[in-house]
């Protein structure tokens, strides 16, 4: 062989192994756009070191739909439908959100009995999104019958939503000044039936998807997120109390009627793993489901008939000049609303604080040191609306 030959800068003599200077560099994979683990239209640029992940980044904007510059291109009462478009698991509480910001820029406030209803039905649509996050996490994990039970019981909200509004996904219903209209004969009576019901049901998703042996082993001591990460990564809702911080919107800055309201705050406690584990943050989603139960049960008892509208707001709003910021506790986190106005039927300004956004953002730094068969466990447990985060 001619020792011009690359082979012949190895040894080839017998017993002695040949050393080669390779570089070497991680392999990235595409998580994405389009992935059933992702919860959306979102891509991860994942980076392993063989079955170890040690880097990830994420992409958004796929679903980018200018919502908080039509907000300065409608009226007040117009950009409401925009609303339901952000987490359209939970449009609920999102129209409860920006009614709450006009109606602070008008210094109005709706009817108790309305505040009574918006909370009803904001807690309803928490279970209702807690469910089908608990469900789609299974199925992340590779299991069918957790999202097959969850929509069971999520299609029963669904339908009293549609025979109060006649809408089951984006409602508009709840508005600056107040709700659409009353609730129809017997709905209330069916809301306490579906408590009922439900209570018992709940036992059945703790057995099957938080006591089962491949859920715990799969999430149990999976990008942990500590309380002071949690913190300063701007985390809220399940994913900062999964940290184990004791913080919620309804108790600490209570608005409508949450102050006349005895509930608790689910916290993360390292119950089969760590405090702040992919196991917490479930664990926290499945106590607040009682805990809205609760909620719901007391406002039927304390809510008496009256208006639910307050005539003041009219179809064409004008907030005196000025600006105002709200934020509610959505079953993801933190919903907040800055609003400006400078006395026209326009806003100059719609900011939209999105929890789904900045609990997305640390994902990125759980992710290094875990398997590549947890990254659909981390972003999974994050329990992200795409539509919010890109708005």
């Amino acid at each position: 062989m001619s020792s011009s030959h690359p082979a012949a800068a190895y040894s080839r003599a017998p017993g002695r192994e040949i050393e080669l200077d390779v570089a070497t560099q991680d392999c990235q994979i595409h998580m994405g756009p389009q992935h059933p683990a992702t919860h959306g239209v979102m891509r991860v640029l994942l980076k392993a070191d063989g079955e170890v992940l040690s880097g990830a980044q994420t992409h958004l904007g796929y679903l980018h739909r200018s919502a908080e510059k039509i907000g300065e291109m409608v009226d007040w009462l117009q950009y409401l439908p925009y609303t339901d478009r952000y987490d359209y698991l939970c449009a609920m509480n999102n129209n409860l959100g920006y009614s709450l910001g006009v109606e602070k820029l008008l210094g109005l406030e709706a009817p108790e009995r309305a505040q009574y209803l918006r909370v009803i039905l904001s807690e309803l649509n928490r279970i209702a999104s807690h469910l089908f996050a608990v469900g789609t996490y299974g199925l992340d994990l590779g299991a069918f019958t957790p999202l097959f039970t969850a929509l069971r019981d999520r299609e029963i909200v669904l339908d009293l939503f549609e025979r109060i509004c006649g809408a089951r996904l984006t409602y508009s219903f709840i508005r600056p000044g107040g709700l659409w209209n009353d609730a129809p004969e017997g709905w209330l009576e069916d809301v306490a039936a579906f408590l009922d019901l439900f209570e018992k049901r709940w036992h059945e998703y703790w057995t099957l998807v938080v006591e089962n042996r491949i859920f715990i082993e799969r999430t149990a001591d999976v990008g942990v997120l500590s309380a002071e990460q949690a913190i300063d990564w701007g985390c809220s809702g399940p994913m900062l109390r999964g940290s184990g911080v004791d913080w919620d919107l309804r108790r600490d800055q209570p608005y409508q009627v949450y102050d006349r309201l005895e509930f608790e705050v689910v916290k993360g406690s390292g119950y089969r793993g760590s405090v702040g584990d992919c196991f917490d943050r479930t664990f926290v989603r499945m106590f607040e489901m009682t805990e809205s139960i609760r909620i719901v049960r007391q406002c039927l008892e304390q809510m008496e008939p009256g208006p639910v509208h307050n005539p003041e707001v009219k179809s064409v709003i004008r907030p005196a000049p000025g600006s105002a910021y709200c934020g509610i506790e959505n079953p993801r986190g933190e919903l907040g609303h800055y609003l400006v106005s400078d006395g026209s039927k326009i806003a100059v300004r719609v900011r939209v604080r999105a929890p789904s956004f900045c609990n997305l953002s640390v994902a990125e730094h759980l992710m290094p040191g875990s398997m590549l068969g947890d990254a659909a466990a981390i972003i999974g447990s994050v329990d992200i609306v795409v539509g919010e985060t890109d708005r």
